[in-house]
């Protein structure tokens, strides 16, 4: 059987893949490791022989589609929370960044570690390929008296043992911190819900209008006013019933549809007058409701205002669904592809909406390959540029950070003219599953033989330190975050998650997609940080 996976590399990568999502789906204590189980059983199949392999080009394959499809879901709520608190993030995490080296320093003293041996080591605890790159190309180019490739193989021994640790060592931390911290992640996603596009638990009510309006205020005025988080439905005034706007005048009588959440929706309700017995959302005589696909590409990236619905249509927009969440349809909402949008309009009109939006399921769940092409080629492109930083030090991007950077950039943009550079929701979620199984499979059939042979004398201190090196660090991120900087948890997760296994173990715990949002507002930093910081680790030690 080794054999027949030796020789058929495909076959390989497959049996790892549904073997881990298998087991990844089982249950202990209401826990499950998710699609990071793909890691730990592509681990025991890589400790099996250490001729077992798939070709690179596979893990590359994975690591694009999982970093560009990350980037074009969070673009826009990356740039919009550095915006608000870009200073304080870059300080904290560059802080953070360094302690760990700070850590690997003290470590590379009490153990007795040479230079080579703990910058390796560092650079696989922090699961940073490129860092490791970085330092082998210096060695290369130095003159170390002929110990070059002795001082290059120690690296790569260094990275090889302590590469599983550094996934293991985040989703360690995790788990301890958030038992001591006692988090409660309901609670933060509710908080955090105006922050990040996570939805609303919406309702409708009924309300009967039985206070007074003695200063005749328009609905637009007690909307200002009050700083309501709703959306007006139909409205009933003495048996003629319509669609609300903000010039109507609310008098003792009427009856109004209001959408939000429920406390939002008693706030009204307590300042209008109360719930009335009957609810207009039966009447469906006139007016009815239906929930439309956006499929159109000329309407993605769009604004419910810009459309101009009121002067074409006689139609409102309370609701709008993106993949499981559900949220108010504010007017600066962006409409995107395969949103599903929530409608009341006359009967009439319904099918002319369905037409000016397209409806189509099959158009809104493709993926445009022209865009979508684009777009990972232009990532490349930026991966492949060599960035001087000092006399003889550069860097890459690589095939990580140029298809991220790139990503987040075409997120926010949505759209150039005729391009749409987004994916439909369902098509990136599947892109992110089919690139992090590659990509977790190959990392782990990889390092599996690696990891089994740490436990030698020499492997059992590179272990040790690398244990120390992620969970440590990890660890105080979450801490000095959590408490001091008052970062949510849920973000601080995606920022300690230095690995994707890591990132989707955090989005499974927490139950929403923070931790994606703190995972691209650390990368693009910590990336560069590392190289940086994993050569100056190596100048140091090497000069003592």
């Amino acid at each position: 059987m080794v054999e027949l996976l030796k020789e058929n590399p495909l076959l390989l990568l497959f049996i790892v893949a549904s073997l881990g999502y298998l087991v990844g789906n089982l249950k202990f204590r209401g826990s499950s490791l998710g699609v990071a189980a793909v890691l730990f059983v592509g681990l025991a199949f890589g400790a099996i022989d250490k001729d077992l392999h798939i070709p690179d080009v596979i893990f590359s394959l994975g690591l694009v589609l999982f970093v560009y499809s990350i980037g074009l879901s969070s673009g826009a709520a990356f740039f919009k929370s550095y915006k608000k608190n870009g200073l304080r993030d870059f300080f904290f995490l560059l802080t953070m960044l360094i302690l760990s080296g700070l850590i690997a320093i003290g470590l590379a003293f009490l153990f007795g570690l040479d230079a080579a041996s703990i910058t390796g080591v560092y650079a696989g605890s922090t699961t940073n390929t490129p860092a490791l790159a970085g330092v082998i190309d210096y060695v290369q180019g130095m003159n170390a008296n002929g110990l070059n490739d002795e001082l290059t193989k120690k690296l790569v021994v260094g990275y090889s043992y302590s590469y599983p640790m550094g996934v293991l060592g985040g989703i360690i931390a995790i788990v301890l911190m958030e038992k001591l911290l006692k988090i409660n992640y309901k609670e933060e996603a509710y908080s955090l819900r105006k922050e990040y596009p996570l939805g609303d638990n919406l309702s409708s009510y009924t309300i009967e209008v039985s206070k007074d309006n003695p200063d005749g205020k328009q609905l637009r005025d007690l909307y200002k006013e009050h700083k309501w988080n709703v959306v007006f439905g139909r409205i009933d005034k003495q048996g003629d019933i319509s669609l609300s706007n903000y010039d109507i005048v609310l008098e003792k009588g009427d009856l109004i549809v209001v959408v939000g959440e429920k406390e939002e929706l008693e706030r009204v309700t307590e300042i209008l007058g109360k719930k009335a017995k009957k609810s207009l959302s039966y009447y469906r005589h006139k007016y009815d409701s239906r929930r439309i696909f956006v499929s159109r590409p000329e309407m993605v990236g769009k604004t419910i205002a810009s459309l101009g619905l009121d002067k074409k249509y006689n139609a409102l927009i309370t609701r709008i669904r993106r993949g499981d969440v559900d949220m108010l349809a504010k007017d600066d909402m962006v409409l995107e592809m395969g949103d599903r949008i929530r409608f009341v309009a006359r009967r009439k009109d319904l099918k002319a909406l369905s037409n000016y939006f397209g409806d189509s399921y099959t158009q809104s769940s493709k993926v445009n390959l022209f865009s979508f092409g684009l777009g990972i080629g232009l990532g490349l492109i930026l991966g492949s540029f060599e960035i001087p930083i000092a006399e003889n030090f550069s860097f890459k991007l690589g095939n990580a950070g140029g298809p991220l950077i790139v990503g987040l950039v075409l997120g926010a943009l949505r759209r150039t003219g005729p391009v749409v550079w987004l994916l439909p929701y369902s098509s990136n979620v599947t892109l992110q599953q089919i690139g992090l199984i590659l990509l977790l499979s190959c990392v782990g059939i990889t390092s599996g033989n690696s990891f089994v042979e740490s436990f030698t004398s020499e492997g059992i201190l590179f272990f040790a330190a690398s244990c120390i090196i992620s969970i440590l660090s990890a660890v105080l991120t979450l801490l000095i975050g959590y408490k001091l900087i008052k970062i949510p948890f849920s973000l601080l997760m995606g920022i300690v998650s230095n690995q994707p296994a890591i990132l989707d173990f955090a989005t499974s715990r927490s139950g929403t997609q923070i931790p994606m949002y703190g995972y691209t507002m650390m990368f693009p930093i910590a990336l560069i940080s590392k190289i940086v910081i994993a050569q100056i680790l190596f100048v140091l030690l090497f000069t003592q």
